[in-house]
């Protein structure tokens, strides 16, 4: 009860500030506090994952944003889904929760649940039991780069939940991994064009020989996600530009390659 008590905290200060952002953009800002949208992928490719199969990903999300006068502090809270065109295909509801301190530093909690991956009690949403929840808390700390420093540095640590687990030496399961992942960029603008280069680690050696396997499919430690990815406003109408963008992203570790092209709505 009590782990249930905890995990669903985090799902219940999402609709109680609701009103506290409504009325906070109102004071602050003319512009909706609302965002919604939907990004069309040809694949669903995650830090090197595949987790889409070979299937286009229909990408919607739904948040709510607050920013201070200033500009300095910004929240927001909302939802993210992942429904490929296979009906086999992995599908994702995601919550989160982020702080960012001058458009520079951003804290995010995420309350990720893969209902095409989870089976038996881990495919029920209201299951937050640290033994038997398919719901996986991630914790992420980056540095988003300035004008002056165009580099960007994401970390990533699973805390609670759906991770994978490590084995006792009788065969056993043992406690979560914690899967960490590390990750840098670097951006450039060109001629209206945005590259976003980057290079992204497994943190984690994962005992094969115990029956060990690593969160991000890595049978070890290692880089799981190199590529660049460019990204630019097609303009359609005087009012309205369409964001397109197309990855090309490489998992070493794997030895997977893939181009990715998606389009914003």
């Amino acid at each position: 009860m009590k782990n249930k008590l905890i995990s669903s905290l985090f799902l219940n200060v999402l609709f109680l500030m609701i009103p506290v952002f409504l009325y906070a953009q109102e004071e602050t800002e003319e512009s909706s506090p609302i965002e919604f949208g939907a990004d069309l992928m040809s694949r669903y490719i995650w830090r090197g994952c595949d987790l889409g199969g070979k299937s286009p990903s229909l990408q919607p999300s739904l948040s709510l944003n607050w920013k201070t006068k200033d500009t300095t502090h910004a929240i927001k809270i909302g939802a993210w889904g992942a429904y490929t065109f296979s009906a086999t295909a992995n599908e994702e509801a995601d919550l989160f929760l982020t702080y960012t301190f001058k458009d520079m530093i951003t804290l995010t909690i995420n309350d990720y649940f893969f209902s095409g991956l989870n089976t038996g009690k881990k495919d029920k949403y209201f299951i937050y039991s640290k033994d038997s929840t398919g719901h996986l808390y991630e914790g992420t700390l980056s540095f988003n780069g300035t004008e002056k420093i165009p580099f960007t540095l994401l970390f990533a640590i699973n805390f609670f939940g759906n991770d994978v687990r490590k084995i006792k030496d009788d065969g056993s399961e043992g406690t979560i991994v914690m899967s960490k992942y590390i990750e840098l960029g670097y951006k450039k603008t060109i001629k209206e064009v945005d590259f976003n280069a980057f290079i992204g680690a497994a943190l984690d050696d994962p005992d094969e020989d115990k029956g060990e396997s690593g969160f991000y499919y890595n049978n070890s430690a290692g880089i799981i996600n190199l590529g660049i990815k460019a990204s630019k406003e097609i303009k359609i109408t005087e009012n309205y530009k369409l964001p397109v963008q197309c990855s090309f992203i490489v998992n070493p570790e794997a030895e997977k390659a893939y181009i990715v092209f998606g389009i914003t709505f």
